[in-house]
């Protein structure tokens, strides 16, 4: 169900704009689908056919998305394991400090080799009205200030729905627009539509090396776009919006934690209206990547730091709940190997090297 067939549904009463935005104002907000002025019933704003149709629209609404089952963490993070409608599964994470990590698609074409979400390829696309529903789910647990799209699946190979989403929650959903944080690998079509849409999000870059050939390696069936053609592209749209481009880097040991992939972010960064994500690795049995030791992440960022760039280390919420993207997922139906995967106890980094939610 697409946010736009639902606002459809709503005209058909013979609502006006102004009845069709309230009512998707409240759902978008997470209040019950009538709410309006305090203390004003809903038969003096919302006119009766419209009315008379909310019980229903609200029983479809309801059946979009359920939490099957709720894992917390030790970080404040809590993976929340969603079923939608057709029995189909996808992953969302309350985040600490108000944020909130939906996903965008069952599976994921991509294929990045270090992520669990890829390794059956994509399923199918999750529908504008999914996302506010993982989105709703979050704020019925707690408040809700910043939406990624950052969970399974590529964004820009979802872009209508995601756009779609991104639109009504930067307006009725009363979120920032650069508190919604569209991430990709990179897609030319990315740079073509969001400086055209009314609510510009944030971006979010997933580089994981500055060498094109490890980069393809890691991201197998990303688009084949240079790493200093897309970092040039991003800086566009972040001088365009006034918002920096954060980029994503998943530290695996012995890939891409060399000195010379630092002097590489360096040299790309230089000048840029940019901030790295340094992600430790979530390690899983199922896969063969490890994690860089404590020490080494800190090195390294205490390294791109001296050189001039703004570094955060990011450990993916939900380690010790074995959640890392996709792993959930995995588990439901999972071989034994996946549910015995070995649970990482998160290490604190030190203080020099930053944090990010």
């Amino acid at each position: 169900m697409r946010i736009e067939s639902i606002r459809q549904s709503l005209f058909a009463t013979g609502a006006k704009d102004c009845h069709v935005d309230r009512v998707m104002r409240a759902w978008a907000q997470g209040k019950p689908l009538d709410a309006g002025p305090r203390n004003h019933p809903p038969e003096t704003f919302l006119p009766l056919a419209l009315r008379n149709a909310l019980p229903g629209l609200q029983d479809e609404l309801s059946a979009l998305a359920r939490v099957r089952s709720e894992h917390p963490g030790e970080d404040g993070s809590s993976r929340l394991l969603v079923e939608l409608g057709d029995g189909q599964t996808v992953e969302s994470v309350l985040l600490p400090r108000d944020g909130l990590c939906i996903s965008t698609q069952i599976g994921c074409a991509v294929g990045c080799t270090f992520c669990m979400t890829g390794r059956d390829g994509l399923l199918r696309q999750v529908s504008s009205g999914e996302m506010l529903a993982q989105v709703i789910l979050g704020r019925a647990r707690r408040k809700v200030a910043r939406v990624v799209f950052m969970g399974m699946g590529e964004p820009s190979h979802n872009m209508d729905n995601v756009l779609e989403a991104i639109d009504l929650l930067g307006t009725a959903g009363g979120i920032g627009h650069k508190n919604l944080v569209f991430s990709t690998v990179g897609d030319y079509r990315v740079f073509e539509r969001l400086p055209q849409e009314t609510v510009k999000p944030a971006l979010a870059i997933s580089l994981h090396s500055t060498r094109a050939d490890l980069r393809a390696e890691l991201l197998p069936r990303a688009p084949r776009i240079d790493p200093a053609e897309l970092v040039e592209l991003a800086e566009q749209y972040a001088r365009t919006t006034s918002y920096p481009i954060q980029y994503q880097w998943t530290l695996l040991a012995g890939v891409n934690d060399s000195i010379a992939e630092m002097d590489g972010i360096a040299r790309l960064l230089a000048g840029k209206y940019a901030i790295m994500n340094l992600i430790p690795y979530n390690t899983t049995a199922a896969l063969t990547y490890q994690r860089p030791p404590v020490e080494r992440i800190t090195e390294l960022t205490r390294y791109l730091h001296a050189q001039g760039i703004r570094t955060t280390v990011r450990n993916s919420a939900g380690q010790d709940v074995d959640g890392g993207c996709g792993q959930l997922r995995a588990r439901e139906g999972a071989s034994p190997l996946l549910r015995s995967t070995p649970k990482i106890a998160q290490k604190r980094i030190a203080p020099e090297a930053g944090s990010a939610g």
